[in-house]
């Protein structure tokens, strides 16, 4: 980390690969940092979004007449799933209060990390939140056994495409490919 913070003057401090990102693309660190908050913050509506229908679908669940019927299971996995997704929400909206919090502190370095960290976190939950309400769903339409492969496939499919193929590409660029979808078209960034 730089001692010098953001456009060389005193203040929070600015991790050194900040500082040669914003070099490579022609900004300053200020530029930087406004980018990748702005983009952070489409992120965020991006899957809050998601996560508010989810929400709202299971909150009303519990007040249906077919709730009642539920067995042990269902009820656990319902419990499991407006858990992650309440947790899910309280996480993405989080870097909003922390941003309310910090605002004119000249600590948008701190609430991009933060926000990263929660970002990730939510995302991670809401993977749960997805894979444990299409287990609920299709146990008590289709059965145990379909909903639980169901299940499985959609964990996985979450699995690889937010997590696997993203970490496949950071390891590809890493490595000093500069376009980690072979197409040698520039798009892999």
């Amino acid at each position: 980390m730089t001692g010098t913070g953001t456009g060389g003057r005193r203040g929070p401090s600015v991790p050194d690969s900040a500082v040669r990102s914003a070099e490579a693309r022609g900004e300053s660190v200020d530029q930087l940092l406004d980018r990748n908050l702005a983009e952070l913050l489409q992120e965020l509506r991006v899957a809050i979004t998601g996560v508010q229908v989810l929400f709202a679908f299971l909150l009303g669940l519990a007040f249906t007449q077919r709730f009642a019927d539920l067995d042990d299971f269902a009820r656990a996995v319902y419990t499991v799933t407006l858990l992650a997704t309440a947790l899910a929400t309280v996480l993405l909206i989080a870097p909003v209060s922390f941003h309310r919090l910090v605002f004119r502190r000249r600590l948008k370095s701190a609430l991009i990390v933060v926000g990263d960290r929660m970002l990730r976190a939510g995302l991670a939950l809401l993977v749960l939140a997805i894979t444990s309400g299409v287990l609920l769903v299709l146990d008590v339409v289709l059965g145990r056994g379909p909903g639980i492969v169901a299940a499985a496939v959609v964990l996985l499919v979450a699995a690889v495409t937010w997590y696997a193929l993203p970490v496949w590409a950071r390891r590809a660029s890493a490595s000093g490919d500069p376009d980690p979808s072979g197409r040698g078209d520039g798009a892999g960034g």
